[in-house]
């Protein structure tokens, strides 16, 4: 299912640890993306959504990770010039941290393509100035040498394996301050309005919490409290 503006802005209202706790419930252990942490200032505090545009590194091999590597058809560069404004960037470094996958201009490229975020179990280099392109970036750090030392680019639009998860793309990717979180696009219309209502049961939940109410048969909810919930919600209460 296409990511339409509605449904993109209800998962603008739903926490990553939401999405990981309905997912879970429909069989999916595995969506919360290792390494993936919010970075740099644009990222902190936010929450995103957008289609998974994927990139795929390979162990660094000496005849093709090279500085010259960066002007072949198959590079980094390329990749970024056939993004769609919107996607989120998932990039595949193998959970390398000792080498940045981008850096400052390749972020202020990003950015000027109107891209979203950049999502990676990796590092990014330039720190400072890929903070100052204002780009959202969650990864697992910062490293000063670059891709090559440690990579190999070979692809984009791919299956690939970010943080021990399956991405392939157009899978649907929601980031806020817990991390990345996967929804296979398949599975995007069967869990939007789910996640909606966990939301809103949550809330009430949290307000019998601070009312003074003992967890046990509130969280989660028996019978009992169910139908309080019910009744509150019918009452425009919840």
């Amino acid at each position: 299912m296409a990511l339409t503006p509605e449904i993109k802005a209800k998962l603008e209202k739903i926490t990553t640890a939401t999405l990981t706790t309905v997912l879970l419930k429909k069989g999916l252990r595995n969506v919360w993306l290792r390494g993936a942490a919010p970075f740099t200032p644009a990222a902190k505090g936010k929450r995103m959504v957008g289609t998974a545009f994927t990139l795929r590194f390979v162990p660094a091999r000496e005849d093709l990770a090279t500085p010259e590597s960066w002007s072949s058809p198959i590079s980094t560069r390329a990749a970024i010039e056939a993004m769609p404004e919107g996607v989120i960037v998932v990039a595949d470094a193998m959970g390398i941290k000792d080498a940045g996958i981008f850096g400052d201009i390749l972020c202020a490229r990003l950015a000027k393509r109107g891209v979203t975020a950049l999502v990676t179990d990796g590092a990014v280099r330039d720190v400072a100035g890929v903070n100052g392109t204002g780009l959202p970036v969650w990864c697992a750090g910062g490293a000063a040498p670059p891709s090559v030392a440690g990579l190999t680019f070979v692809a984009w639009q791919q299956p690939i394996a970010c943080g021990g998860v399956a991405v392939f793309p157009d899978d649907i990717i929601v980031v806020d301050d817990d991390g990345a979180v996967l929804i296979p696009a398949n599975l995007l219309e069967k869990i939007v309005d789910d996640c909606v209502e966990q939301e809103r049961l949550e809330a009430w939940i949290m307000v019998q919490v601070e009312a003074g109410h003992a967890l046990p048969g509130l969280y989660p909810a028996n019978a009992e409290n169910k139908a309080r919930y019910e009744a509150d919600k019918a009452a425009g209460r919840a």
